[in-house]
């Protein structure tokens, strides 16, 4: 069995170690700086606890010792210490930030490293890299590439039509922070929540718009290859205009802490949620200009007799799918290992990924392609 670290015993860090230790195949210590978030994890199988502040290189470094992996569901801000950490300790490192700031400081550790370093391994990025990748190889030239992730709640009832569904700094600070993009050729920034947009599918109405970190390495990865791409967040209609409000012109985007304790004060969780995956690309392919879709919704489901939201199970499915894979050989085991570097279909059928199936129909449905 492979021993694991698990740094985070939130939301996201439960599943993932429900997943991991009742596969049989991993022993998960779950590491947090709080004894109280470790009560839940107390007697169950193949899993073990540890009070560690991540900011404490020495305890941390101690935990590290002789694993296989360290996974990240540390808010984003933290995650830079315990990448710090793995590449000292030389154990393979995987996280699930959509920052910047933190996946750049990522790649810089994993250029020496004598472990693999798989930063951005959830939805978005995450497996939302690893279906757009698998659609773009199919073109001879690339035209334009949309990556459209949404995880909503199924029953909206305030008006911002939101409810609470992850982490909250993580959410924050996407709609704060700059977006990457490639427009008519050329990597550039463009302004969060801007570039509004409205679609329907199956019979509903969302609205989508610019957000930090849901590229990840694609415009490293596609630059000089496509003339247009871009990532948005999708929501229901009106979110965006209240976001904008609160952020810009109450000021709210240079107190971010003060908002973080007023949305989790004011706005209900759910686990009533319905994960939306969107992505469209077009191109040249054999003389021809076509397009090729994919669309899914992933809604929450009882897995071991416990009820999970749609954006834990979409969330942890794709750390542990990736460390399966990892773990299986099937990924690079040294340096920086790109999301677009897995392999789709080696994804999807693995026991993580095939949470990501869809409810009807099978996976290879949902990969359409047209003539445009």
């Amino acid at each position: 069995m492979r021993e694991v670290v698990l740094m985070g015993g939130g939301k996201i860090g439960a599943i993932i170690t429900e997943m991991l230790s009742s596969s049989g195949d991993y022993i998960v210590t779950v590491v947090d700086r709080k004894s109280e978030q470790l009560a839940k994890f107390y007697d169950k199988p193949n899993v073990k606890t540890a009070v560690v502040d991540a900011t404490n290189k020495e305890d941390l470094l101690s935990v590290l010792h002789g694993k296989f992996a360290v996974l990240s569901a540390c808010p984003y801000d933290i995650t830079k210490y315990i990448a710090q950490a793995a590449a000292e300790a030389k154990v393979h490192y995987l996280d699930l930030t959509e920052d910047v700031a933190c996946t750049q400081l990522v790649k810089e550790l994993a250029v020496n490293a004598d472990s693999a370093f798989i930063p951005q391994s959830g939805l978005a990025p995450g497996f939302i890299t690893i279906v757009t990748a698998e659609l773009a190889r199919h073109f001879d030239t690339l035209k334009n590439v949309h990556m459209r992730v949404g995880a909503l709640p199924i029953y909206p009832s305030n008006s911002i039509k939101y409810n609470l569904t992850w982490s909250t700094e993580g959410l924050i600070n996407e709609y704060c922070q700059p977006c990457e993009a490639i427009v008519n050729g050329a990597h550039t920034m463009v302004p969060p929540l801007e570039e509004l947009e409205t679609f329907s599918l199956d019979g509903v109405t969302y609205e989508a718009f610019n957000t930090s970190g849901g590229l990840g390495t694609m415009c490293e990865t596609l630059k000089g290859k496509v003339e247009n791409l871009n990532y948005r967040t999708v929501r229901y209609p009106g979110h965006r205009d209240i976001m904008k409000t609160v952020l810009n012109d109450l000021g709210f985007k240079d107190r971010q802490p003060l908002l973080k304790e007023i949305f989790e004060s004011s706005i209900p969780s759910t686990d009533q949620d319905v994960v939306l995956v969107f992505v469209n690309v077009s191109g040249m392919k054999d003389g021809r200009l076509v397009q090729k879709t994919y669309s899914n919704k992933i809604y929450g489901q009882t897995i071991n007799g416990t009820f999970w939201s749609a954006i834990q199970i979409t969330t942890a499915s794709g750390i542990c799918g990736v460390l399966d894979l990892l773990s299986d050989g099937k990924l690079p085991t040294k340096g920086l290992v790109k999301q677009e570097d897995v392999k789709f279909d080696d994804f999807i059928s693995n026991r993580f990924g095939q949470y990501y199936a869809m409810r009807e129909g099978t996976q290879e449905k949902q990969m359409n392609s047209n003539a445009a």
